[in-house]
């Protein structure tokens, strides 16, 4: 993914970098409305890139597991309700996306959070998540 995607504590959604201002970062929503703001000092904004998740081995960045997600539901959303979806129905859900994560460690939040995010993405046109670049390094 070529952009910088960000999730800003406090503040649903995703929102996508424009611009780097002094000590803030003018950012805008990932939907239809493209409303613009600054994120200033104080509020704790985070790249996608940056988050992993807790597998039984070693973490696995976020990226791969929503390719990962992108090929299994082969680029459809994922039809999981995260309102009203049971743990059951979370944790067979983020069986297929990552078949070893750490059960202890990763939450039903993280995982309703990651199936918000996978849709987000996917409904914004940006479900192009690991590079050929990447892929042709993980090969080696």
């Amino acid at each position: 993914m070529q952009e910088v995607i960000l999730a800003i504590s406090g503040r649903p959604g995703l929102y996508r970098l424009v611009s780097r201002g002094r000590g803030t970062l003018i950012v805008e929503t990932i939907d239809a409305t493209k409303k613009r703001f600054a994120a200033g000092p104080r509020e704790q904004v985070t790249a996608l890139n940056d988050i992993s998740m807790y597998t039984d081995v070693d973490d696995k960045p976020l990226m791969e597991i929503f390719q990962t997600i992108k090929e299994t539901l082969e680029g459809a959303k994922a039809d999981v309700n995260i309102k009203t979806a049971t743990a059951t129905e979370l944790a067979e859900f983020m069986g297929k996306a990552l078949p070893n994560y750490d059960r202890d460690r990763v939450h039903n939040s993280d995982i309703k959070k990651l199936i918000q995010w996978y849709n987000i993405l996917t409904e914004a046109g940006l479900n192009d998540f690991v590079s050929e670049e990447a892929e042709g390094t993980e090969a080696e």
